[in-house]
């Protein structure tokens, strides 16, 4: 494997989420926003497949495939290459990023172990957020896959924060088009007063129980998700872009409508 780790950027997008709802491109219509990594860019789109109700499983394993064409066959990629595997949401830290340029022989697979946040940096849930991974990439072998793989996991390598929005149009967005979106189970839960009570209380949206695999560990997160008040160890350019992403900092549950 060269010294150099080369990084590759690549990303796909659809016309509708995995539920079948309908929605803009928004990235085509904001990529003059991402000139600074127009080189190392490589974008496709994928055509609605699904109808509203049908199973958002079927249409995310659609989506997921074609990511897998769009890497093989239009992202220049080469064997050995580095492939860094995450949700938009799941953030590797710069000096994780150093490391995978820096290091000789990293491992066929290598998971990130993520700080595990919620709504915002306020809330932290965990330390064990693990599906992100870099991989080093086989032509033919390598695919898309967010799921574990192999037990080699990098410790504090980034930050994973979900349903980390803006606005609460975002929030009712999402909870009705992903792929979990059976968890919307009343329409209450889709009120914008209530939504807003619950991201400052750090509890949880579906009114579900934690997920976790033992009684122990279900026992031990249940209720709301205790407040943090420390900025340490946050993204930099968070903290370097604070008045812009306050929205993400301890002391801003407030959200916009």
């Amino acid at each position: 494997m060269s010294h150099l780790c080369k990084l590759h950027g690549w990303g796909i997008q659809s016309n509708s989420t995995f539920s079948g709802i309908t929605k803009p491109l928004y990235f085509a219509r904001n990529r003059d926003a991402f000139d600074f990594v127009k080189p190392r860019l490589v974008y496709g789109r994928v055509g609605r497949t699904s109808k509203k109700g049908a199973n958002p499983f079927v249409e995310e394993a659609y989506q997921r495939r074609a990511l897998d064409f769009l890497l093989q066959e239009e992202a220049g990629i080469s064997d050995d290459d580095l492939l860094i595997m995450s949700d938009v949401d799941e953030i590797p830290s710069r000096h994780t990023i150093n490391i995978l340029r820096w290091c000789d022989d990293i491992p066929q697979v290598l998971h990130l172990r993520l700080k595990n946040y919620l709504y915002s940096f306020e809330f932290l849930v965990d330390n064990k957020s693990w599906r992100a991974s870099v991989h080093r990439y086989q032509e033919n072998v390598t695919k898309y896959a967010h799921f574990r793989q192999t037990d080699d996991i990098l410790a504090d390598a980034g930050w994973h924060c979900s349903f980390c929005f803006r606005r609460i149009s975002d929030f009712i967005f999402k909870m009705k088009a992903y792929s979990h979106n059976d968890r919307s189970r009343y329409k209450e839960y889709l009120n914008p007063r209530r939504i807003q009570d619950v991201i400052c209380k750090g509890k949880d949206l579906f009114d579900m129980l934690p997920e976790e695999y033992t009684f122990k560990e279900i026992i031990g997160k249940m209720g709301p998700i205790p407040h943090s008040y420390s900025a340490v160890h946050l993204p930099a350019y968070l903290l370097e872009n604070a008045e812009k992403y306050k929205f993400l900092l301890p002391g801003h549950c407030s959200r916009q409508r």
